[in-house]
């Protein structure tokens, strides 16, 4: 089973950024894809960014040219960088990874932006 501790929520003003941490407990070059989802209060937890084991990265049409997520393949950890935040973009913000059967979950942050 992989673990994963993600870290870097917080408040911030519609325009600011955050960066979010995933540290993962495998090597993340052996994993086929890890990713960020999110869950707004009352909706459905839906996909903001992932990034293949050959570095292909997808992102929510939303947050496209204002989310950028990257990998540090010696730390084992993946970030989503958001900025140009929007109050739209409040949730829990979910690490993710899936390899062939496994399908493991971190623990959630909490992004609000306030207007």
């Amino acid at each position: 089973q992989v673990q994963l501790v993600a870290s870097g929520g917080g408040l911030v003003q519609t325009g600011g950024s955050l960066r979010l941490s995933c540290a993962v407990s495998a090597n993340i070059l052996g994993l086929d894809v890890v990713g960020w989802y999110r869950q707004a209060p009352g909706e459905q937890r839906e996909s903001v960014a992932t990034v293949t084991r050959y570095a292909i990265t997808t992102y929510k049409d939303s947050v496209k040219g204002r989310f950028t997520i990257s990998r540090d393949i010696a730390k084992n950890t993946v970030y989503l960088q958001m900025n140009s935040l929007k109050p739209e973009d409040t949730a829990v913000y979910y690490c993710h990874v899936l390899h062939h059967s496994l399908n493991s979950w971190g623990q959630g942050t909490q992004v609000t932006v306030s207007s």
